[in-house]
């Protein structure tokens, strides 16, 4: 049996719809040169963290909001996001957006610095939920200090895991694809994670610590 996967993948990426806020805050991310998460992406963070029932959450990767609103959408009303990004332009986006999407401040922890510096300083086996989006050659960095913060059975998230389609094509060998095609085989054999592989927006690996 023929099955059209360019088709469901559209279906499944129209299948979420972005509210008035997330589709005012992709424009300024496109304004900005953000690159904001698919409608997709965005509605399985929100389902994790609220499957999760999340209270602690870190983000590595702002941008201009538009994850961070579907991470604190879902998380537990008591939760609280640190997102972290080194562009102050991205985080002044994004805290106008949460506010003006009636989120409490308390909720929202924007640390505008290199990720690498504040990971060392954050605690261990203290997180719900890590969320990366960032470049591929910084990855293995971010995992291992994921592995150190996250909660037993807490959840990592990579996003653009499969780098626009580049990861499942074993003809592509550039040192970011590299990165993630080992780094996510590697994810998937650890005895760590329980891991898989979505093929929505640009992939979404998912990793529960166990």
């Amino acid at each position: 049996m023929h099955v059209d996967v360019a088709a469901s993948w559209l279906y499944c990426e129209d299948f979420s719809q972005d509210n008035a806020a997330l589709e005012r805050l992709r424009e300024i991310g496109q304004e900005l040169g953000a690159h904001p998460v698919s409608p997709g992406t965005g509605a399985i963070l929100r389902v994790l963290a609220a499957t999760k029932d999340a209270r602690a959450v870190v983000e590595i990767g702002t941008g201009v909001g538009v994850s961070g609103l579907y991470l604190l959408e879902g998380m537990n009303p008591d939760g609280v996001l640190t997102t972290i990004d080194p562009e102050a332009e991205f985080h002044r986006a994004a805290r106008a957006t949460f506010r003006g999407s009636g989120i409490a401040s308390h909720r929202m922890r924007l640390i505008t610095d290199r990720a690498l510096d504040v990971l060392p300083r954050m605690a261990e086996d203290a997180y719900d939920m890590v969320v990366i989006d960032a470049p591929a050659e910084e990855m293995p960095r971010y995992l291992d200090h994921a592995t150190r913060m996250l909660r037993r059975t807490g959840i990592l998230v990579i996003v653009n895991a499969l780098l626009a389609g580049h990861v499942a094509n074993p003809a592509k060998r550039d040192p970011q694809t590299v990165i993630m095609r080992e780094m996510t085989r590697a994810l998937a054999e650890s005895e760590q994670f329980t891991t898989a592989l979505l093929p929505i927006g640009e992939g979404v690996l998912i990793a529960t610590r166990r």
